[in-house]
């Protein structure tokens, strides 16, 4: 353990348990339920409840698992069969919901490599680098301000203190009740930093959410500084798989499913829910209806919208969820992937993955080559490389082909050496799936438990009361809504774990 750990723990940053779990260990009688969404969301539901004996049906609209997190094969010019997906993701080591999920298919989560460095880049200032500070706070903050070249000491003593306090005093229901109403931009404004330190160290923060920091609530932005950096015992470091996530994740956690009675439908979308008796009825696009106990929603929020006002008897049966479900529907602004087979390869030292600061389309680079084998075997292959472009919130009616060339162009300013390779292939695409935030929108945001006996939500878009965010989120309040099916039925609960509940000097405030 690292001193700065050994210091945090003192301190109370380490790992937290939210719900300890525990009970029978099976559902005493039978028990069915239709989990819709073969996302992270709904295979970590969908897991737990069939590992502790109930009948367990997923709907995947889809013709592959995953949500935003699939993968599916492309055929390239040369007819090799390559694994695209819907974009990078970091696998932060305080995902401890989503890892324990993980670790069925892989108890010591070998398949999941580290990634060195966690560099920002700009046109305009040199590279800041996030990955190599001390896990865990406030060592990790020391560090963050003694090494950035973007933030002084006498930029410090230009700071608003007062307006910085909230960055440090995350609280659960304080933090909402302030902060909500305003938008990232205006406290980040609030705080008086230089240009260069709020481009490299906030900017690009907010911007990995999916929302823009001028649309994106305060609370939520400070929220998620606290999960990532100041409120957990690892760090800024993650990991990634070293195979697309379909061989990695989605056929492992299939075949597990399976073996413990579980049942996956792929390409078939929910179309509407129903009461049928004590239960529920789900109706699919291809005429087939599932009759289960409990139902757990695990779409996105456009998606779960849209279920929700094809479904008349939720009006009476859900009111308060059909009444959230207008302004949560709404997504965030588009994000664009763009993923090139190139003639050649940049400079040797560039990192794996880098973030992108103050570009008007281009949020992240991925080499793909130096991080999955069998982009990695192409490119030994062919001596090219694999590069992949992700814009994390985008100009919206832009096409998506438009939006890889901007991306593209923006990356041969801030890597010259790009502007020699030649493109052999390009898979792009644009969608607008992520939950938005935005300011005052956490009132009316749903948690896991309806006001519809056995109708649950999981998602990252729904409310949890711990801090969470992203793939962790989605996990998280999967297995929360397992919990809830298992302990009305009698059976055993999985554990949920969390980073520290509140910020480094929530307890100071008044």
């Amino acid at each position: 353990m690292a001193l700065s750990q050994v210091v945090g723990r003192l301190l109370g940053i380490r790992r937290h348990q939210v719900d300890p779990g525990g009970g029978a260990p099976r559902v005493p009688h039978p028990v069915d339920v239709v989990v819709v969404g073969g996302g992270i969301a709904g295979i970590s539901a969908a897991v737990v409840l069939a590992e502790r004996g109930a009948a367990v049906t997923v709907l995947e609209a889809a013709p592959t698992l995953g949500g935003r997190l699939a993968a599916w094969p492309e055929t390239l010019a040369d007819g090799t069969r390559q694994m695209t997906e819907h974009g990078f993701h970091a696998f932060f080591r305080q995902y401890y919901n989503w890892r324990s999920v993980l670790r069925r298919i892989d108890p010591r989560l070998g398949f999941l490599k580290p990634v060195p460095g966690y560099p920002i880049l700009s046109r305009r200032w040199p590279t800041e680098e996030f990955g190599r500070l001390p896990p865990a706070p406030p060592a990790s903050l020391l560090a963050l301000l003694a090494r950035s070249p973007s933030l002084r000491l006498r930029d410090l003593r230009g700071m608003d203190r007062d307006a910085a306090l909230p960055l440090l005093a995350y609280h659960p229901e304080r933090t909402y009740a302030e902060l909500d109403g305003a938008t990232a931009d205006e406290l980040l404004t609030s705080l008086r930093l230089p240009d260069r330190a709020r481009a490299m160290l906030f900017d690009v923060f907010s911007h990995s959410f999916f929302n823009h920091e001028a649309e994106m609530s305060a609370a939520e932005m400070v929220a998620q500084f606290h999960f990532y950096l100041l409120g957990n015992p690892e760090g800024l470091a993650f990991d990634c798989p070293d195979e697309d996530y379909a061989t990695a994740i989605w056929a492992p956690l299939t075949r597990h499913l399976r073996e413990h009675g579980g049942r996956v439908v792929t390409g078939v979308p929910a179309t509407g829910l129903s009461r049928d008796g004590a239960g529920w009825r789900v109706r699919a696009a291809d005429g087939t209806s599932y009759g289960a106990g409990h139902v757990v929603l695990a779409v996105d929020p456009p998606a779960l919208a849209t279920l929700v006002a094809a479904s008349p008897a939720l009006v009476e049966l859900a009111p308060d969820l059909v009444r959230r479900m207008p302004a949560f529907g709404r997504p965030a602004p588009p994000y664009a992937v763009a993923r090139y087979w190139c003639a050649g390869d940049v400079a040797a030292d560039r990192a794996v993955f880098s973030g992108v600061s103050r570009q008007p389309t281009l949020d992240s680079v991925t080499l793909y080559h130096r991080l999955e084998n069998e982009s990695r075997r192409w490119a030994e292959r062919t001596g090219g490389s694999v590069v992949e472009l992700h814009a994390y919130a985008c100009e919206p009616g832009v096409a998506a082909g438009e939006l890889a060339e901007r991306m593209w162009a923006e990356l041969t300013a801030l890597w010259p050496e790009a502007a020699g390779l030649r493109v052999r292939e390009l898979r792009t695409r644009v969608e607008a799936k992520a939950p938005a935030f935005t300011p005052g929108s956490h009132a009316g945001r749903p948690g896991v438990r309806t006001d519809a006996d056995g109708l649950y939500l999981a998602g990252d878009g729904v409310r949890t009361d711990f801090p969470s965010a992203l793939m962790e989120r989605a996990a998280a309040t999967g297995i929360i809504a397992a919990n809830h099916i298992l302990r009305a039925e009698g059976g055993a609960a999985e554990p949920v774990h969390s980073v520290r509940p509140l910020g480094l000097l929530a307890r100071r405030t008044p």
